[in-house]
Order: C-alpha cells, then structure tokens, then sequence
C-alpha cells in the first residue's frame, strides 16, 4: 500500500493505493470528498462523497474530477493541495 499526504488552505489530501484503486481524499474540516480511479491508472475517475461512499459522477479529466470535489468542500479548485504521488490521474 502506497500512501502520501499534501495540506493546505485548511484542506487534508492523502492519496493511497488498495488492491484494486488508488484512491485521493479530501477532508476540510470534517466535509469529504474523495476520487477513485483502477489501479492500473487508465480508468475513468469516480467522484464520491467519501472514499466507500457512493459514486457520485465520473470523469475523463482529473481537473474536472477535482472541480467536483472543490464543489462538494465548498473551496476553490486552485484552493486543492494535490500529493504528488496523485498528480497524474485521469485519462
């Protein structure tokens, strides 16, 4: 399991791998929002309202997956700190 975390801008981001995705969640004071994508990186991302919650859209892109979850915090997207080990999903 792979794991790497970024903060700012009052926003926690840790990015992590399971079996079967790599998952980035986002916690602004207790409101989360997290994206999934396959392990293999190649797969559309999911957006959640938590990393096992419920997909709520999907995107090609990881700028609009990460729009999304700015919508959902509450927070700019520039506002978003992003692990570097996560900077590279989507399509």
């Amino acid at each position: 399991m792979s794991d790497d975390t970024a903060e700012a801008n009052g926003i926690t981001a840790r990015y992590s791998e399971t079996e079967t995705e790599r998952l980035l969640e986002f916690d602004r004071g207790g409101t989360t929002a997290a994206v999934a994508q396959n392990i293999e990186g190649y797969a559309m991302l999911k957006v959640r309202p938590s990393a096992d919650g419920d997909e709520l859209e999907r995107y090609y892109g990881f700028d609009m997956a990460l729009d999304h979850v700015a919508e959902l915090l509450g927070v700019s997207e520039h506002d978003l700190p992003v692990p570097e080990a996560a900077e590279d999903m989507g399509m």
